[in-house]
């Protein structure tokens, strides 16, 4: 059974720096794409960075210079770390691990608040 366990939110001042990390069981997940996504109130869900099985990365404009995604294959697990945050970066952050529509699987969230 595959299992996707986030980790590592927080209450952060602006300007601070976070390390979000989501471990995935079950399977080998090497040629997975690896998400972060993240909802904030009366938003909807937005995908924040990816990384492919091949490594390439992509991230959403808003995140671009202060976000880095990252993966280490031999633990089944994706980085997310969050650098220069700002109040609007708060919201719950979801990881995905998808291959195809049906293949695809989701944390339970981590609550990241950045506020003074």
């Amino acid at each position: 059974q595959v299992q996707v366990v986030e980790s590592g939110g927080g209450l952060v001042q602006p300007e601070g720096s976070l390390r979000l990390s989501c471990a995935a069981s079950g399977r080998s997940f090497i040629i997975y794409d690896m998400s972060w996504y993240r909802q904030a109130p009366g938003k909807q869900r937005e995908l924040v960075a990816v990384i492919s099985g091949g490594l390439s990365v992509h991230y959403a404009d808003s995140v671009k210079g202060r976000f880095t995604i990252s993966r280490d294959n031999t633990k089944n697990t994706v980085y997310l770390q969050m650098n220069r945050l700002k109040p609007e970066d708060t919201a719950v952050y979801y990881c995905n691990v998808r291959r195809t529509q049906q293949d695809d699987y989701w944390g339970q969230g981590t609550q990241v608040t950045v506020s003074s």
